[in-house]
């Protein structure tokens, strides 16, 4: 599903405790990392429940992000939402330059060849370093196609709802 202006976004999850004060460690999918914690209500989604926290205080510590979360005073409350996917509104997100999008609005996206075969739909993404990859589902196919303009990616058609892709189905 592609996101909208009334869904949610997921940013991140819990991964961890810190300390013994209710702090959980972070996995954010944000950049920078810390960046999380700058969206002060989060929906927390575990096990087919969803609740709304706020978060209270949030930092970078070393190589990962932690957090304290209102009605999370110690350690014990805090072990119950290890695991958690973490979402926000999107409407809490920055309005993206032309040209510039987030991963939640490629998510779903048809992805079509230059010659109009398609490929499938867009699953997931994975940020390499050089450049981020499509992760590209159709029936019982999977493409990896980077995010690479203007060399692989022709045309995004958020409202329309396609990629327009310089790829093959034989890569």
């Amino acid at each position: 599903m592609r996101a909208s202006e009334d869904t949610k976004v997921v940013v991140g999850r819990v991964s961890g405790l810190f300390g013994v004060k209710g702090w959980v460690k972070l996995f954010s999918y944000t950049e920078p990392r810390e960046n999380v914690v700058a969206y002060r209500r989060w929906y927390l989604s575990q096990h087919g429940v969803t609740r709304e926290v706020e978060v209270r205080e949030g930092r970078r510590h070393g190589k990962t992000v932690i957090a304290l979360l209102n009605g999370f005073d110690d350690r014990e409350q805090a072990a119950e939402i290890v695991g958690a996917e973490i979402s926000i509104d999107r409407d809490q997100l920055a309005p993206c330059d032309d040209g510039e999008y987030y991963w939640a609005d490629l998510i779903g996206l048809e992805v079509v060849t230059a010659g109009g075969e398609a490929l499938g739909q867009v699953d997931h993404l994975i940020e390499t370093g050089a450049n981020d990859v499509l992760v590209v589902r159709g029936g019982a196919n999977e493409y990896l196609v980077p995010f690479a303009r203007p060399e692989v990616i022709k045309r995004v058609d958020i409202a329309g709802g396609t990629i327009e892709v310089d790829w093959s189905v034989d890569f």
